[in-house]
């Protein structure tokens, strides 16, 4: 039986492909899934919820029609802006997970970006975030912020530039120019998998069914692992991953009880949820 989310709009859907997987869709397709204050709060409220469902190991996050996520909303911002309300700073670091509530969020859970088609902006901000991405070979990705006056400012830039190095993130920053799935996979590295547009789906649902394949301890302990390794040095992060309360429910939960005697009695783990941090 699937877990039950919280209330949402009909702009953002939410279903359960598989045991332990949740799939999320942003679907304002004739808006090319650009956000609105309604998505933002439906994403907020529905991935709270996702990060303490024990149930639920994994999240895909996609979008309707021909595009991922065009990013904010421009036509709303520009009201905004002429009205006399601009984005102040104290407004963007009060929304703590960033853009679509993804972008700067610290989630102990992988986040997979399908991308069915273009992203730009915020959209792209959102996915330099999760964990894996997978994109149609005809998405183009793009973060046009100075084009249109404004700063990739809800997470984007920091990472972007410790993922791909200043120069070729001074390349997609400065200039604003979109890149190809194929450009972000081989020359900058934050696409992991290419797929013709039909396999999009299939194929973040066959990584995310690789990733619940293994201990959910294990991997909730390795994703701390990877957010710490951007903050600290390396003795410093094993130090503080091993402290960590991810890393103590590993040593103390059962599942590593589970996977040591599976391998020993040549089986297939039999995984738990893990207990509630």
């Amino acid at each position: 039986m699937s877990p039950t989310p919280p209330p949402h709009s009909e702009q953002i859907t939410v279903a359960f492909p598989k045991e332990h997987v949740l799939l999320v869709t942003l679907n304002r397709p004739k808006s090319l899934n650009a956000l609105t204050p309604t998505m933002t709060e439906d994403l907020r409220q529905i991935l709270n919820w996702f990060e303490d469902e024990t149930s639920l190991w994994v999240v895909i996050v996609t979008g309707a029609g021909r595009a991922f996520c065009a990013g904010a909303d421009l036509k709303a911002w520009n009201a905004d802006e002429q009205s006399g309300k601009p984005q102040e700073a104290d407004k963007i670091l009060a929304n703590v997970n960033g853009f679509a509530s993804i972008s700067r969020r610290e989630s102990k859970k992988p986040y997979i970006a399908a991308l069915n088609g273009s992203s730009f902006g915020g959209g792209t901000e959102l996915l330099l975030n999760c964990d894996l991405v997978v994109a149609s070979k005809e998405a183009v990705i793009g973060l046009p912020e100075v084009k249109r006056g404004v700063i990739a400012i809800q997470g984007g830039i920091p990472r972007l530039a410790r993922s791909v190095g200043h120069q070729l993130a001074s390349e997609m920053l400065l200039l604003g120019n979109p890149v190809s799935a194929e450009d972000a996979r081989n020359r900058f590295g934050f696409v992991n998998f290419v797929v013709p547009p039909a396999d999009v789906l299939p194929t973040a649902l066959a990584v995310a069914t690789q990733i619940i394949s293994n201990s959910p301890d294990s991997v909730q302990s390795t994703k701390r692992a990877l957010l710490l390794s951007a903050q600290h040095s390396n003795n410093e992060t094993v130090a503080v991953h091993a402290r960590s309360t991810e890393t103590l429910a590993t040593y103390r939960g059962e599942n590593i009880k589970e996977g040591l005697k599976a391998f020993n009695e040549k089986r297939k783990p039999m995984w738990q949820n893990p207990a509630k941090l």
